[in-house]
C-alpha cells in the first residue's frame, strides 16, 4: 500500500492539490493508484476494490435496480515546470484557480469522484467507480480497455460518466478518429535531370491543396453538433538534395462524428485520396452518440441544469458506447487549457461538480 496519504474528508478542492502533486506522468502512475487503492481500503468498506495494473475499480453491491459507472484517468501529459500546484486567481476572469499540472486534465475530477466513492454508502443506485492508467499515450496501452478486456464483468451498468474537463457541463458522446498514411510514389533522378524521374512530393502538393481547402461538416447528432476535421498531420519525402524524390508520405488524421462508423470513416478518407498510390489505415476509434435519451442520462441533464453540448474530441466514453452503455463526459475545468502550460482549474467548478453529481447520486 502506499505511504502517500490522501485526505477525501477535507473535500475535492483540496484532494486535487493532493492528487496533482503525486506525480503520475503516463507509465508512472504506481503511486497513485497505490494512494487511491490505500484510502479505499481505509474509508470505504462499502466497496469492493479490484486491481488490474494502475487502474483501480471499487464497487458497491447493494442490490439497486441501475447501476452507473464513474471514471476517471490518473496520468498527466509530461511536467514542464508547473508542479507543484498553486492557488492563482485566472488572469482572463479573475476567479479563484488551482494552478498546475493535472488540474484540468483531469485530477479535479478524479478528486471529486474519490470524496463521493468514500462518503457514499448508500447511494440511489450501485456505483462502479474506476480510476485507471495510461490515458494520455497510445490506446493500446489504455488501462480501461486493458481492464474491460481482463474483467468485463466489473463493467456493466446503465449508464457511464467520465469526469474528463467539460467545464462543468454535460458534453455528450464524442467524436471518432482514424489516422492515415497516404503515400504517392514517383521515380528518383538526378535534380539536374529532373525530367527524367518524377517527384513524388510535387505529386502529393495537389493532395495538400484540397486539405487545404478542405471545409469541417457540422453534424446533427440527437439534437448535438458535431465539427469533423481532415488534416495532415506529418509530412516526411526526400533523399538527398540533388536527387528526385520517388517517395512521400501523408499521415492525416480525421475527426468525424458519432453517426459514422469505422468503415464509412475510412470510405470517407479513401475516396478523399484515390489519386494516392497507398493509404494505409494506422490506427482508429468509434466515437460514441451522445445516448441522452437514456432514462438515467435524462434525468442527469436535469440535475445538472444546464443544455448539453457535443464533445469535439475523442474520449473514453467510446469504450462504454461500444459495450452499448449511454456515456457522457461531465468534469470540472476548461477542456481547451488540457494539457497546457498554465493548465488551471476554476476552485467554484470543482465544488459545483461536487455538489451536482452528489445531489444527484442520492436523489
Amino acid at each position: 500500500m502506499s505511504d502517500i496519504a490522501l485526505d477525501p474528508s477535507l473535500g475535492s478542492v483540496d484532494l486535487t492539490r493532493q492528487l496533482c502533486n503525486i506525480f503520475s506522468v503516463s507509465g508512472e502512475e504506481r503511486a497513485i493508484a497505490d494512494a487511491v487503492e490505500a484510502v479505499l481500503a481505509e474509508r470505504a468498506p462499502h466497496l469492493t476494490v479490484t486491481r488490474d495494473g494502475d487502474t483501480v475499480i471499487a464497487r458497491t453491491e447493494l442490490g439497486r435496480e441501475r447501476r452507473v459507472a464513474i471514471a476517471g484517468h490518473l496520468d498527466t501529459v509530461p511536467v514542464n515546470g508547473n508542479l507543484p500546484v498553486r492557488d492563482e486567481r485566472d488572469p482572463e476572469t479573475g476567479e479563484a484557480v488551482i494552478w498546475g499540472r493535472g488540474t484540468v486534465d483531469m485530477k479535479a475530477g478524479v478528486a471529486v469522484q474519490l470524496v463521493l466513492a468514500v462518503e457514499l454508502d448508500d447511494p440511489a443506485v450501485d456505483l462502479t467507480w474506476i480510476w485507471y492508467d495510461h490515458e494520455e499515450v497510445s490506446s493500446d496501452l489504455n488501462g480501461l480497455g486493458r481492464a474491460l478486456r481482463n474483467r468485463p464483468e466489473l463493467f456493466a451498468a446503465d449508464f457511464a460518466i467520465l469526469g474528463e474537463p467539460s467545464n462543468g457541463t454535460i458534453e455528450g458522446g464524442c467524436n471518432g478518429t482514424m489516422r492515415a498514411l497516404v503515400t504517392y510514389a514517383g521515380k528518383r533522378a538526378h535534380s539536374a535531370r529532373s525530367w527524367m524521374g518524377v517527384n513524388a512530393i510535387h505529386r502529393a502538393g495537389a493532395a495538400l491543396e484540397r486539405l487545404s481547402a478542405f471545409e469541417a461538416e457540422r453534424v446533427l447528432v440527437d439534437g448535438l453538433e458535431y465539427r469533423e476535421g481532415l488534416n495532415a498531420v506529418r509530412i516526411s519525402g526526400g533523399v538527398a538534395g540533388n536527387v528526385i524524390p520517388d517517395r512521400c508520405e501523408i499521415e492525416v488524421n480525421y475527426r468525424f462524428a458519432p453517426s459514422k462508423d469505422l468503415a464509412e470513416a475510412e470510405g470517407v478518407i479513401r475516396e478523399f485520396f484515390a489519386d494516392a498510390d497507398t493509404v494505409e489505415i494506422v490506427d482508429r476509434a468509434p466515437g460514441a452518440r451522445p445516448g441522452l435519451d437514456a432514462p438515467l442520462a435524462q434525468q442527469f441533464v436535469e440535475a445538472v441544469g444546464a443544455p448539453p453540448v457535443a464533445k469535439l474530441g475523442w474520449t473514453d466514453v467510446s469504450r462504454f458506447s461500444g459495450l452499448g452503455i449511454p456515456a457522457v463526459n461531465f468534469g470540472p475545468g476548461n477542456p481547451l487549457l488540457a494539457h497546457a502550460d498554465d493548465e488551471r482549474v476554476p476552485i467554484a467548478q470543482i465544488e459545483a461538480t461536487e455538489r451536482a453529481l452528489r445531489n444527484w447520486l442520492n436523489r
